[in-house]
C-alpha cells in the first residue's frame, strides 16, 4: 500500500491492512523519527494506559470513545508486532500474532470445533481452564507459574489465589477469611514499634493486602473495582471537605476541623442514599 492508499483508502475491509502499512511506514527509514526508536521495553506504559483509558470508556459506557480508545490498544499491538518483524531475535509479525491467538481459540473451545459437550457458561470457563492447565503441563511448568504476571498487583493476588482455590487450596468461608484478616491486621500492628525500613514491616502489610484480596475473591467483588470506587469516594467527599471548610472561611484548617468537616461530608452524603 503506498502513501496516497494509506491517506485515502476508505473501504472497510482494508482498513487493518491500511493500520498495518501505517504502522510500517512509521518505523521504515524517512519515517516517523520517535517510532523508530521505540522499543517493546519504551512503550509498555502506552499499553497500560491505552487499556485503562479504554476500561474508563467501558465503564461510563461511552461507546464513541470505546471506539476511539480500542483503535488506541490495537495501535500497541501493531506497534509491538511491527517492532517484532524488524527484529532478527523475534522475526514475528502480526500474522503470526493472529495465527497464534486463532490456533488457541479454537484449541480451547473443542465444544465449538470439536466433539466436547457444555451446558453453560460455567461449563466452559471450567473447560477452557483445565486446557490451559494442560498446556503448561505439558510444557513442564508448575500450576502458578506466570499466574497474571504483568498485572497490576491487586489484581495478580486475585487471580493467583483464584488458581489455587481451584486446586482445593482455600478458606471454606468468607468468615475463615475474616479471622485470618484479623490475624494478620494483629501481625501488622506488632511491627509498629519497628523501622519503616525492617523488612518485616512490608512483609506483615503484603500479608494483610493478600488476605483482603481473598476475602474480595469470596464475596465475588473485584478488588481492583472495590478500591478504583473506594478511591473516587475518597476524592469526592475530601474535595466537598474543603468546599465546606471554605465556606466557613477556613482556609488553613487544623486536624479537629477537617475531621469534623469530613464526618458531615460523610453524613449528608449518606442522608442521599
Amino acid at each position: 500500500m503506498n502513501d496516497h492508499e494509506m491517506i485515502h483508502c476508505q473501504q472497510s475491509e482494508r482498513q487493518l491492512d491500511r493500520a498495518i502499512a501505517i504502522m510500517h511506514r512509521l518505523r521504515a527509514p524517512g519515517g516517523c523519527p520517535w517510532d523508530a526508536v521505540q522499543t517493546h521495553e519504551s512503550i509498555i506504559p502506552n499499553l497500560i494506559e491505552e487499556c485503562y483509558e479504554c476500561i474508563d470508556a467501558i465503564r461510563a459506557e461511552d461507546w464513541g470513545h470505546l471506539r476511539e480508545e480500542l483503535g488506541d490498544v490495537l495501535l500497541q499491538v501493531l506497534f509491538h508486532a511491527e517492532m517484532a518483524q524488524g527484529n532478527p531475535n523475534e522475526q514475528f509479525d502480526i500474522y503470526d500474532v493472529a495465527r497464534e491467538l486463532s490456533d488457541k481459540l479454537v484449541r480451547r473451545h473443542p465444544h465449538v470445533f470439536g466433539e466436547a459437550q457444555v451446558h453453560d457458561a460455567q461449563g466452559v470457563l471450567k473447560r477452557w481452564d483445565e486446557i490451559k492447565q494442560s498446556e503448561r503441563h505439558s510444557e513442564g511448568e508448575p500450576p502458578l507459574h506466570d499466574t497474571g504476571k504483568g498485572l497490576p498487583e491487586l489484581l495478580r493476588a486475585l487471580k493467583i489465589s483464584a488458581k489455587a482455590s481451584k486446586m482445593g487450596f482455600d478458606w471454606s468461608s468468607p468468615q475463615g477469611v475474616c479471622e485470618k484478616l484479623r490475624e494478620e491486621l494483629r501481625e501488622a500492628e506488632e511491627t509498629l514499634p519497628l523501622a519503616n525500613t525492617d523488612a518485616r514491616v512490608e512483609e506483615e502489610l503484603g500479608d494483610l493486602l493478600f488476605t483482603a484480596v481473598n476475602l474480595c475473591r469470596h464475596r465475588g467483588v473485584n478488588p481492583e473495582l472495590a478500591l478504583r470506587r473506594a478511591n473516587e469516594k475518597f476524592v469526592r467527599r475530601f474535595h466537598a471537605m474543603l468546599a465546606l471548610l471554605r465556606q466557613r472561611g477556613i482556609s488553613t484548617p487544623v486536624e479537629e476541623e477537617m475531621e469534623q468537616a469530613w464526618t458531615n461530608v460523610k453524613a449528608e452524603e449518606e442522608k442521599s442514599i
